[in-house]
């Protein structure tokens, strides 16, 4: 065990109290902690305990008076009160919005318009579904690049990925039709979202605590995305059912440019809204995964139910496994966020053991799943589709027992729950790497 695993959970909790302050940003907060650290390492050269140092060094982080002073109001039994608490006085005033709202904007018409100019010039269906993403994240890392304030270092550490993916995207002779061109556009997003993610944390992606952050940006803006669907969808909808009434034709226009703008642009505005802390989200997170953890548990069980009623493996509906492995992943999706939105300090509970059991239940699916695709493989034969639908399954396998036992250890008390949080982080590398082999080697092992 990890002999400061409690110190790091404590700057972890420190670190996420701190980010929900809008007047303070991003940049800032990763300056801020490691002055923290700075001076944590300063008190133990001193000779005070782990507990004792992080006390002393939060006090002494004049920039963060306000912000401490409620840190400690809320975790006053920590004695944050006596160490941290100071009268209650000025305050940061918050950065002006007007320019990053533009920005934003800017960007968000970008990435429209860089959608609206490739459909045009692709002609190709499949052609531009494969480069949709990268019409895309280009504008999502400017916001991010903007945000962080990257150096070249940051900046190289991007471009370059992106440009073999895109020169590989563009300059492989796929064939009409065929599995590893689709598998290729299904993968891209993939990649480029872990392109996003290293974009999102300044380039330190080694830090565990910012792939988590990152883990819990993308939970966010999910739900910022999907709110934002919902709302234009209304819209839409009543405009068109007003228009035609009116005897005007409007779906060319929704078809032509209102969905190749609003879409990713949308994307774009979700990620300023996260980074905004609107709170919104941050309130009613704990209430989403206390909700779906077990409604999704009573699914897997009942697929698990309806998968062991199909019969032999081999005779197992091959879109049935496709259907299921995009479970699997949102499961996978589920848990990350659960565990990015529960509190490391907190002891073990009864939504814990939820969390057990779905992985439990996720597992035994992902078995059943893998059986199934091995009798597939030894009856029909090897498939791109087939080879990559592996993959993934052992991807998750690994991922879901390892989780599992670190859960298990958590639950009796002999792990911190921060070595299950790590290694949740530590593993996302993984599924961009297989990403990665699906896009690059697939089509010529495969004969594109």
């Amino acid at each position: 065990m990890d002999p400061h695993a409690e110190l790091e959970a404590q700057i972890d909790r420190w670190r996420g109290y701190v980010q929900r302050n809008q007047a303070i940003s991003p940049a800032d907060v990763d300056e801020l902690e490691d002055h923290l650290r700075g001076q944590i390492a300063d008190r133990q050269a001193t000779g005070l305990d782990d507990e004792e140092a992080f006390l002393v060094a939060i006090k002494r982080l004049g920039n963060l008076d306000a912000v401490s002073h409620e840190f400690a109001r809320e975790h006053s039994e920590r004695l944050w009160k006596q160490l941290v608490l100071v009268p209650e006085g000025s305050d940061g005033g918050s950065a002006p919005r007007g320019r990053e709202l533009a920005v934003v904007l800017a960007l968000a018409v970008g990435a429209g318009v860089a959608v609206k100019a490739g459909s045009a010039w692709i002609g190709d269906d499949a052609a531009l579904t494969r480069n949709l993403g990268l019409f895309v994240f280009p504008f999502l890392a400017a916001y991010f690049a903007w945000k962080r304030r990257f150096n070249g270092a940051t900046t190289a550490m991007l471009l370059i990925p992106f440009a073999v993916l895109a020169v590989v995207l563009n300059v492989y002779p796929f064939s009409s039709g065929g599995s590893t061109g689709v598998l290729a556009a299904l993968h891209a997003p993939v990649a480029l979202w872990l392109l996003a993610g290293v974009a999102y944390v300044g380039g330190r992606w080694r830090s565990d605590k910012r792939r988590m952050d990152f883990v819990r940006f993308t939970g966010e803006l999910a739900i910022y995305y999907t709110l934002l669907a919902l709302g234009g969808g209304v819209l839409v909808a009543l405009t068109l059912a007003t228009l035609q009434i009116l005897g005007v034709d409007f779906e060319p226009v929704l078809e032509s440019w209102i969905l190749p703008f609003a879409v990713p642009g949308a994307l774009v505005v979700a990620a300023w809204l996260v980074e905004a802390k609107q709170h919104v989200v941050e309130n009613i997170a704990p209430v989403l995964t206390r909700v779906f953890t077990p409604l999704t548990i009573v699914m897997l069980l009942g697929l698990l139910a309806v998968l062991a009623a199909a019969g032999g493996f081999v005779t197992i509906d091959r879109n049935l496994l496709i259907l299921m492995d995009a479970i699997l992943l949102l499961v996978l999706c589920l848990l990350l966020y659960s565990i990015s939105a529960r509190d490391p300090l907190a002891p073990a509970g009864l939504f814990d053991t939820l969390q057990l059991v779905l992985v439990l239940a996720a597992l035994a699916v992902d078995a059943v799943m893998l059986a199934a695709m091995l009798a597939r493989i030894a009856e029909f034969g090897y498939s791109p589709n087939k080879i990559a639908a592996l993959g993934l399954n052992l991807l998750l396998l690994v991922h879901l027992v390892r989780a599992a036992w670190l859960a298990v250890g958590f639950l009796r008390g002999r792990r911190p729950f921060a070595a299950l949080e790590r290694w949740q982080t530590q593993y996302l590398p993984a599924y961009g790497a297989w990403a990665a082999v699906v896009i690059v080697a697939f089509p010529p092992l495969f004969g594109f």
